[in-house]
């Protein structure tokens, strides 16, 4: 309805050094661009562990079916820029949702 993130991202750090130092610089953020009451957590994805894992868990989800916007698809950076996602392995099932109505950007009546 909102259109608005749900406030989560998967962050696959693969050192040890770096995970520690993101944990500590993320957890308890509050700098937000945009105004919000929000506070970062960090904690340890599960049952989910690994970049492959999480790849695994969306390229054949709902999510990645063509009737949902780019916009709310999952993306992969890589050294900052945004990189393809894996193509599914199977046609993706339609998204269920009682409030599954994506329009465009709405046009102001005059």
């Amino acid at each position: 309805k909102t259109q608005a993130c749900l406030g989560y991202a998967f962050v696959n750090l693969t050192r040890p050094d770096v995970a520690a130092a993101f944990w500590a610089k993320f957890d308890g953020y509050t700098d937000w661009a945009v105004p919000s009451k929000k506070i970062g957590k960090v904690t340890w994805s599960g049952p989910h562990q690994g970049w492959a894992a999480h790849v695994g868990r969306y390229r054949n989800s709902p999510v990645m079916h063509p009737s949902v916007p780019e916009h709310y698809k999952p993306l992969i950076f890589s050294d900052g820029k945004v990189a393809e996602f894996p193509a599914p392995t199977k046609p993706p099932k339609a998204p269920r949702s009682r409030y599954m109505v994506f329009a465009g950007p709405q046009e102001a009546e005059d």
